[in-house]
């Protein structure tokens, strides 16, 4: 199903949106668009950058949006919704340069946590990256404000340094300086609990 995202925002809570996804009605796909589109979509946009691939990495957002719920009912749907664009668009653009290799900002700050990521079908992998995404957030909220923001601007929304560094008002040294702080203190935290050696 192709959808038109709004650049308008909707004040349907999340929870209504969820139940309307329960109930197997069509019109939540209509309502995350309006109330996610754009935001979905600038996440696709600074990892694939063409237009038509981010228009189907939406699409297929919402396809898998739709598949997934139910069974599974997101706490956070914004968060879950970003989650689903990233992979997807992620996947897109590794289609696309297959052959090519050349990574994008939006690519390399995925490599740049790659040691922390886990998973598979087996529940006892999917117990270890749950205990592990419990580790990251726990981390994420201790962090201070700025460097909080850096985390998430990066690695949640797969923004460029150069588009953190604007945000902050701040350099992107500062930008570098934060990340690598960041990716320190996660190796150690990981090395504590047995993630890495």
């Amino acid at each position: 199903m192709k959808i038109q995202h709004k650049m308008c925002a909707s004040s349907i809570r999340d929870e209504d949106i969820i139940a309307l996804y329960w109930q197997r009605d069509e019109d939540a796909i209509k309502q995350t668009d309006i109330k996610y589109g754009a935001y979905l979509m600038a996440i696709a946009r600074n990892i694939v950058r063409d237009l038509r691939d981010c228009e189907e990495c939406l699409n297929d957002t919402y396809l898998d949006a739709w598949n997934a719920i139910p069974p599974k009912r997101p706490t956070l749907l914004q968060a879950f919704l970003a989650s689903i664009m990233r992979r997807t668009a992620i996947d897109c653009y590794r289609a696309n340069t297959r052959d090519k290799r050349v990574p994008t900002d939006a690519i390399d700050s995925f490599d740049e946590l790659e040691y922390v990521i886990a998973g598979g079908d087996h529940p006892a992998k999917q117990a270890e990256a749950a205990h592990l995404a419990s580790l990251i957030s726990g981390y994420v909220r201790a962090l201070p404000w700025r460097r909080k923001y850096v985390f998430m601007a990066r690695y949640y929304a797969a923004r460029s340094i150069a588009e953190v560094a604007e945000a902050l008002s701040c350099s992107e040294a500062t930008v570098n300086r934060d990340i690598a702080r960041i990716r320190d203190e996660l190796r150690a935290l990981l090395k504590k609990e047995g993630y890495l050696c």
